[in-house]
């Protein structure tokens, strides 16, 4: 009997009561490890912060499956669904084993899970048939009859909505969420503000979702694109020399006249062009003519390599201003580039320089600007078939620059300037003037660059010109890959084993002015012409639109909203995406056209001021007001900021909503890591509509939030009990619990539209006062000590756990959770947070990493911050640590119990706590893992002694 319509619309979501988070974070870290092999990658790497489409799928889904009375059922639907049961993950580890090694799966399935999916295939890599297995139990389970994805998301979603559910992404960014919500089966709504998102977003739904027909004309479209191309390219002789070779890389570099010589010099910050080829350049002094000859010399020696490292742009460490350095005649001449580009301090204080700001109609530069463009080095490539291995061989070699090579600049040159305005009317190169902001600030600063052609040398700007006139809407992520990978911004990469070439320019987000740089020749452009997308053809019945619109002109009501919104430490896209913006301006193809070609910075959501916040509102207020009302969001954040939290109530608070569960699931690499190697985790809200007028007191609310984390807390370990006793590894850590907590304080807060006969609202949306605390600040400070201190740790009495000091809790959870094997530094910064500790940095390990960090033991911290500002000092556990390092240092017990005395203040009233505290962390460091210079177990045993000795100590 197939589901009624709105069968389920009172139903809670799977999401709101269960979510399997340690095996969605280890799903989540094996597909971001994947790079470039990711889904979506190839439609434009310089998106950065992509969540895992993996994370998306768990999330869609857990929005639509409901919560039974039988959660252990309901999780196993969920992981079959997922992919994470033992059938599919055989199938998956198998795919990655030889025919003649697959009888051993076996051993692998009793491996963690961690290790399990590290091992195996990524379930999209397998394809559909992979869940043949699962509908059974699927249907049985939920009274559905689907046989795949489009099935069971249409039933479902006549059940939870009446209709297939219609699921919206405002901040689409790389299209994501999009896409992984079309491939289920919804109908989808994406919308962005910036229109390089919207084109990423489309690229997902029509080129990598695109049917099999479709991609067949994409590659027919790829073939005439190059052979036009070409054509131009051949007529004009640019390229191939008269032996035949074909360049591969341009080299570049800036060049400036030394003010204390008069002569010019190339900025050269190394002299290697290929460690692989042992490859330098050498400055030939041209003295009567005051400048460098630049030859290349192949095959150096160690020696001579070392040396050719040392450039002519040089610093003195790190932050410190580059300079010049040449020698004439053997005495040494330094300028600060500083100095060259003029800098000097206004009167009111601002900065400014005696660059040439560029016009419009400038492609290079003139012959009196400070920095001239010279090209240096050819990497040329010889192509041989080699019929017998069906192959085609190629060599490659470094050339000095000919009299030959620079006739060909010329004729570049000459061609642009003949049809340089006839393009910039046509919008196939730019004309766009780059507007100040953070990050564009540099080439107008460094360079003197105010338009954003200025940031191509002439060769690029035609091969580019180029491309863009030629190509349709299905190449423009293709091209917009090949914008960011030929650029002057565009570094040379010299390293060796098989990394060197032209990298591209959103390395990282930001639009770094280069000294030298790579151009690539039209072959080395090719490849990114020919891009081979992955193929997941999507249904032709689900409805598919993008718009590039701001969140507040949402017209059509969405029955889930699933957002990834930004953040106030977000890259500023609203900038640097101006870099592409500027090439379809003009002239963008037809299925583009509507949009707006502006970055609109006015209208982005950005920052950490009023503004951001009151956007969101904004934004997610429009949210709930089109959406029914058993409608259901998921807010995705990034958990850095100390006031997220209390940022986020007052955003949900003012937008009519409400948090009904929380999770926090690690998304992000070691390769993501920022300085002071923080791993970033995904924080997941689920949200619901606040359809009643409630009304509470603060008071009243201690009672109800501690009840709410008991009630959420105690659910969550005894389904991970249940779990671990079918014998499967449990679902949930302390950092899991402690995410529970959380929610639980914040669904109790929010459900209020009124405390101590305040509108939340009104306060919600009320402005920062800086260093004030506002209602809503101290109600969250509220919610979250409570949710925190009911996670009291086995072995503590509660009164007891409580009247500890912030930072001896902290640690003490924390070796809780080392023993438990959670040594992720996130982890150690959000319990930092939860326990208000501000130097939690003074307790960890030196040796701590971003996936392996730990606490300092006894011997780690020896008599450091016994006394002082420290927030560890004069604590009893300070204390205890200290008698623990004089322990296994052989001093006499005694001695030791007498310094613990002097040592621990009100020694007396504390004598239980110390030896619950000793016999604590013998428990918490036994069995963990020796290393050179970490034992716990010596720790352990110290602690062990202490324990007892304290207990019979006589006084």
């Amino acid at each position: 009997m197939a589901l009624a319509p709105f069968e389920w619309r009172d139903k809670p979501a799977l999401i709101e009561h269960l979510f399997p988070v340690q095996k969605i974070s280890a799903e989540s870290y094996k597909e971001q490890m994947a790079n470039q092999g990711k889904t979506l990658t190839a439609l434009g790497s310089y998106w950065k912060g992509r969540k895992p489409l993996i994370l998306n799928k768990a999330c869609i889904l857990g929005s639509l499956l409901p919560a039974t009375d039988d959660p252990l059922k309901d999780l196993e639907i969920f992981e079959l669904l997922m992919g994470l049961d033992s059938v599919t993950m055989q199938k998956r580890i198998e795919a990655t084993l030889p025919a003649s090694r697959r009888h051993t799966v076996g051993e692998y399935l009793l491996l963690p899970f961690n290790d399990q999916v590290r091992i195996a295939k990524r379930s999209e890599e397998l394809g559909d048939s992979l869940f043949n297995h699962v509908w059974s139990k699927v249907n049985q389970h939920l009274g559905t009859s689907a046989s795949s994805y489009l099935d069971l998301v249409e039933q479902i979603g006549i059940a939870r909505f009446g209709r297939r559910p219609r699921l919206a992404d405002t901040f689409s960014g790389s299209g994501q969420i999009p896409f992984e919500a079309a491939r289920l089966g919804c109908d989808v709504y994406a919308s962005d503000i910036n229109p390089v998102a919207c084109m990423l977003t489309w690229g997902g739904l029509n080129i990598v979702g695109g049917y099999p027909e479709s991609r067949n004309f994409i590659a027919q479209e790829q073939k005439v694109l190059a052979q036009k191309i070409q054509q131009v390219v051949d007529q004009l002789g640019i390229e191939a020399n008269e032996n035949g070779w074909k360049p591969r890389v341009f080299l570049y570099c800036m060049e400036v006249r030394c003010p204390q010589t008069g002569w010019m010099v190339p900025l050269l910050p190394t002299r290697i062009l290929s460690k692989d080829q042992n490859a330098i350049v050498e400055l030939i002094p041209i003295k009567d003519e005051k400048r460098y000859e630049i030859q290349v010399k192949i095959g150096v020696t160690g020696d001579e390599l070392i040396e050719a490292a040392k450039g002519t742009v040089r610093s003195d460490g790190r932050g410190q201003d580059p300079y010049l350095l040449h020698t004439v005649s053997g005495e040494e001449f330094r300028s600060k580039i500083s100095t060259l580009r003029g800098d000097f301090r206004k009167e009111d204080g601002s900065t400014g320089n005696k660059l040439r700001g560029w016009d419009n109609s400038d492609f290079k530069p003139r012959p009196n600007d400070v920095f001239q463009e010279r090209l240096y080095a050819i990497q040329w490539v010889q192509s041989k078939e080699n019929p017998s291995a069906g192959k085609t061989k190629e060599r490659f070699e470094f050339r000095s620059v000919t009299k030959e090579d620079l006739m060909r600049e010329q004729i570049i040159e000459d061609y642009l300037e003949e049809n340089f305005s006839e393009w910039q009317t046509n919008g196939w190169i730019p004309d766009m003037r780059i507007e100040m902001g953070y990050n564009t600030r540099q080439p107008i600063w460094e360079r003197g660059w105010t338009y954003w052609h200025h940031l191509f040398n002439p060769r690029q700007l035609l091969l580019l010109g180029l491309v863009n006139r030629f190509s349709s809407a299905r190449l423009k992520p293709a091209f917009f890959q090949l914008v960011q990978n030929n650029s002057k911004l565009s570094r040379w990469d010299n390293s060796g084993g098989g990394r060197a070439g032209v990298k591209g320019v959103f390395d990282n987000q930001a639009l770094n002015t280069l000294y030298n740089y790579g151009s690539r020749a039209l072959s080395n452009c090719l490849p990114m012409i020919f891009a081979d997308y992955k193929s997941f053809p999507l249904s032709e019945n689900i409805n598919l639109l993008v718009e590039a619109n701001p969140v507040d002109q949402l017209t059509k009501e969405n029955d889930i909203y699933i957002t990834d919104p930004p953040y106030g430490d977000a890259v500023k896209y609203e900038e640097i995406l101006e870099f592409f913006i500027a090439w379809l301006r003009k002239n963008p193809p037809e299925e583009f056209k509507n949009w707006v070609w502006d970055s609109r910075r006015s209208l982005a959501i950005k920052g950490e001021d009023e503004g951001f916040r009151q956007g969101m509102v904004a934004a997610y207020r429009k949210m709930t007001q089109m959406m029914p009302d058993n409608g259901i969001q998921i807010l995705m954040f990034t958990h850095q900021s100390g006031t997220i939290w209390a940022d986020m109530a007052n955003i949900i608070w003012a937008s009519g909503l409400q948090v009904t569960a929380a999770w926090y699931v690690v998304t992000e690499t070691d390769s993501a890591l920022r300085q002071g190697a923080n791993v970033k985790g995904t924080v997941i809200l689920v949200l619901r509509k606040r359809n009643q007028e409630l009304e509470t007191f603060r008071d009243d609310l201690g009672w109800e939030i501690e009840e709410a984390v008991r009630e959420q807390v105690e659910s969550l370990i005894g389904l991970d009990s249940k779990v671990r006793a079918k014998g499967s590894e449990g679902l949930y850590n302390d950092a899991d619990l402690q995410m529970a907590g959380y929610a639980a304080a914040l669904k109790v807060l929010t459900a209020y539209s009124r405390i101590d006969g305040k509108d939340m609202v009104t306060e919600a949306e009320a402005p920062r006062q800086r260093g004030k605390k506002t209602f809503v600040d101290e109600l969250i400070d509220f919610a979250v000590q409570t949710a925190v201190q009911f996670l009291v740790p086995v072995g503590f009495e509660k009164g007891e756990w409580q009247k500890l000091q912030p930072v001896e809790r902290f640690y003490l959870k924390m070796a809780e959770m080392e023993h438990q094997g959670a040594n992720t530094l996130d982890n150690y910064q959000n319990f930092a947070k939860a326990f208000k500790v501000h130097h939690f940095d003074q307790l960890m390990s030196d040796s701590s990493k971003a996936n392996s960090a730990r606490l300092k033991l006894s011997t780690e911290f020896k008599s450091a911050m016994m006394s002082g500002d420290a927030e560890i000092a004069r604590t009893p556990l300070r204390a205890l640590l200290y008698a623990l390092f004089e322990l296994s240092k052989e001093v006499e017990v005694e001695d030791v119990l007498l310094h613990l005395m002097e040592n621990c203040p009100n020694y007396l009233p504390n004598k239980t706590l110390l030896s619950n505290m000793a016999d604590y962390l013998a428990e918490k460091r036994e069995g963990l893992k020796d290393t050179k210079t970490y034992k716990p177990d010596i720790e352990a045993s110290c602690a062990r002694i202490l324990a007892e000795a304290i207990r019979n100590q006589r006084l």
